[in-house]
């Protein structure tokens, strides 16, 4: 497809998801090539009427240049003509092409030369020895017709293969949000300040985002387990999401899976990994299969990066202050990081982590900064990229997104962060937006 084309339709993909009627265009969209039978069953598949929209026009996208023009063609064909027009608005005008069928080379045939008996033996003695041919290979070539359908390389997966998570459920799903702002004395940590800023943005976002939406503030480490405990244990049967975000100090553990742990308000800690033991797919039935989102603002560790020097055209202007704070704790010798049942996970038949996603404001081992009016940098950031991009693109992206922005402030003018996330997600993740 032209790129002029793929941007209209990134550009009103929006639209497309909310007003589009796909059901009533995969037969002409099949008649005229546009997808193959196994195509339109695969967008078929995604789900509800919306998935199916938003997986057709991805899908779109990777057709040849006849796709669009096609495409619109379908739309006045299906009643559908609002779209048609808003599609070729400021479009340049198109027209379709007949499709030219690939040229094929016929091979030349001659006669083989006829042979008297007798000249048998001096037309062997004028034989030229030649080394001998390659054996054909028994794999039929290809013809022209499946030519353009030819296989990618191998490794390399086919985008009309993904398919994108359920997410229509309203509610959509429920969203805990624990924010330790004020320790205990007896913990020799520091005080939160800003966190208060970070909390109420997340907490507007996942409403807006269709979540219901439950805070608790200042709880000691047995609390925290307590409320997952209390999470895990809700019928999430008739939700398609779950998600927990965790506002804390944080420090390394030892681990094998997911690194990092955070700080009740007594100075002990959970680690990240047992935090996300509650919700998965062995310890939390309703949620096998749907995806379990966990966003830690906390540091990693007590490492400060100071980064390291690129060319001018690499670096953006930084909004990081000279005040800013971090959430950094020195690494812990603890290895409670793994619950007694955690051996069992590899026994279930989804792998137990399946369809959890962990996103770390900063890289394992280095600290992540907080400003005390504005919050801090990671929060800021992810929830202005989920409101200007949750309609349009998926989760994966928009933690792209976040990465790119984090990583170009600094604080004190010196020190950088950079975010991450450990994804074992099966599938594209689109929020709930207004329509």
């Amino acid at each position: 497809m032209e790129e002029v084309h793929k941007k209209i339709l990134q550009r009103n993909r929006t639209n497309l998801v909310r007003d589009l009627h796909p059901s009533n265009l995969y037969d002409g969209l099949l008649e005229k090539g546009v997808f193959t039978q196994d195509m339109i069953d695969e967008i078929k598949s995604a789900g509800t009427r919306r998935d199916q929209a938003r997986k057709l026009v991805q899908d779109l996208e990777t057709r040849g240049s006849r796709a669009f023009p096609l495409f619109l063609v379908c739309l006045e064909q299906t009643d559908q003509q609002s779209l048609a027009e808003l599609l070729q608005c400021g479009a340049p005008a198109v027209q379709l092409q007949p499709a030219t069928p690939n040229q094929v080379d016929l091979p030349v045939v001659r006669p083989l030369p006829l042979s008297l008996p007798t000249d048998v033996d001096q037309q062997r003695k004028d034989v030229v020895p030649v080394h001998p041919s390659q054996r054909p290979s028994l794999t039929p070539s290809p013809s022209p017709e499946r030519e353009s359908m030819r296989t990618r390389p191998p490794g390399r997966i086919r985008r009309d293969s993904i398919q994108s998570y359920k997410m229509d459920a309203s509610p959509c799903g429920h969203c805990l949000i624990i924010n330790n702002v004020e320790f205990e004395p007896e913990s020799e940590l520091n005080n939160r300040k800003g966190s208060n800023v970070d909390c109420d943005k997340l907490e507007g976002r996942f409403k807006a985002l269709n979540f219901i939406v439950e805070v608790k503030t200042n709880l000691k480490q047995k609390q925290i387990k307590h409320a997952l405990s209390a999470l895990s244990q809700k019928d999430h049967s008739q939700y398609d999401c779950c998600v927990v975000i965790m506002l804390s100090h944080g420090t390394e553990v030892s681990h094998s899976r997911f690194p990092g742990a955070v700080y009740g308000v007594d100075g002990q800690h959970v680690p990240v990994q047992l935090i996300t033991n509650y919700l998965n797919g062995r310890h939390c039935l309703s949620l096998q299969g749907k995806p379990k989102l966990f966003f830690i603002q906390a540091c990693g560790g007590g490492e400060r990066d100071t980064g390291f020097e690129v060319s001018p055209d690499e670096v953006e202007p930084s909004i990081g202050g000279a005040d800013d704070q971090t959430d950094a704790i020195p690494m812990s010798s603890s290895s409670d990081s793994l619950s007694t049942s955690d051996e069992l996970d590899a026994r279930a038949t989804l792998p137990t982590p399946s369809d959890i996603l962990v996103s770390y404001s900063t890289f394992p081992g280095y600290v992540s900064w907080r400003d005390p009016q504005a919050g801090s940098w990671y929060v800021e950031i992810l929830n202005s990229i989920l409101e200007e991009n949750a309609a349009t693109d998926d989760l994966a992206t928009m933690l792209m997104m976040v990465n790119h922005e984090v990583s170009q402030n600094s604080a004190k003018g010196l020190y950088k962060q950079m975010p991450g996330s450990f994804n074992f997600l099966r599938k594209l993740l689109h929020f709930q937006t207004q329509a």
